[in-house]
């Protein structure tokens, strides 16, 4: 935003890393405790709030948007795909039904709320202080440079490793649709400048990339000798390799995902959504591995071990025989 011109004021603890941003005015509250003191008696053009993703982003969102709803022209909030309570429609769009405290499953009355219910209740308290001034963006998974999560980390450094790759599913049913950091900043800055209202989804690419496009994308960003083996995911499930977890990224269209990486995003597109290279976030991702710390690098958050990888390896070999 700052690049673009704009001048910035970021609302925040202040305890993380006071002064990172030179020439970013700097509020200091707490939505956790209600303090939003330092809000009041200002105006902006617009609000991004990109923060709320705990149980309490209900009531964090609805006191800072019933706060600002009279000073400022529109509040964009950055929600979720988690929201959506059935994505089996093909192609997925932003009217699919949303989660409920009634839909939510295995949630009950006076539980804290699970991470998609959270941000529905957040979205309908955006609506409910800015009306038709509301953007909503909805992002999938999140990737590239500074994700300290490894969800997608995992397959460029292990594809780097080279040598015989664990892949799961075929390569060629199962979808993909991510979303690069820098792409939906970018384009958060551009909805607040062009007025754009409205619910949007935030992946991509449009119609998504198959697993097997996404990891051979990735392997031409790198050198390493290696080879593919493809295991369906009933073998994978029996040896506890589960998607988005021991295989990240990963989300077979199992009953009612059928749509969760088929996004239409022809509406996206139009309101100014743009994607990136893979080869572009690949690189990054990899430089921003290779500049932490040595044992922050040998220990990812996410993917399997690879002494889970080599077993799993060696019990399919086993299973297929020679």
């Amino acid at each position: 935003a700052m690049e673009r011109g704009h001048e910035v004021t970021i609302f925040n603890r202040g305890r993380s890393a006071p002064g990172v941003f030179p020439g970013v005015e700097e509020l200091t509250g707490d939505r956790a405790t209600g303090d939003l003191a330092s809000l009041r008696g200002r105006r902006w053009d617009a609000v991004i709030d990109n923060s709320a993703s705990r149980a309490d982003a209900p009531m964090w969102v609805k006191d800072s948007a019933t706060l600002l709803k009279n000073a400022a022209d529109q509040y964009l909030f950055i929600s979720t795909r988690s929201v959506f309570s059935d994505l089996s429609k093909v192609p997925g769009t932003v009217e699919a039904p949303l989660l409920t405290k009634a839909t939510t499953p295995n949630w009950r009355e006076g539980q804290p709320f699970p991470y998609g219910l959270a941000k529905a209740l957040a979205e309908a308290e955006v609506r409910a202080a800015f009306g038709a001034r509301t953007t909503i963006v909805r992002p999938g998974l999140i990737v590239g440079p500074g994700d300290d999560t490894d969800r997608f980390t995992y397959w460029p450094v292990r594809i780097e490793r080279g040598g015989e790759i664990l892949a799961p599913g075929d390569g060629n049913v199962d979808r993909v649709q991510v979303i690069d950091v820098r792409d939906l900043c970018e384009w958060a800055v551009r909805l607040c400048e062009a007025r754009t209202y409205g619910t949007f989804m935030a992946v991509g690419p449009q119609n998504g990339r198959s697993m097997a496009e996404l990891l051979y994308g990735i392997a031409a960003v790198t050198t390493a000798p290696l080879t593919w083996t493809w295991v369906p995911l009933e073998f994978l499930a029996q040896y506890r390799v589960r998607p988005y977890a021991e295989m990240p990224v990963w989300r077979p269209p199992t009953p009612g995902f059928e749509g969760f990486a088929r996004f239409d995003l022809s509406r996206e597109v139009a309101a100014g959504l743009t994607f990136r290279s893979l080869a572009d976030t690949t690189a990054a991702t990899l430089a921003f591995h290779h500049a932490r710390d040595p044992e922050r690098q040998a220990t990812l958050k996410a993917g399997a071990t690879p002494a889970k990888e080599a077993e799993v390896l060696k019990a399919w070999r086993e299973r297929k025989g020679p």
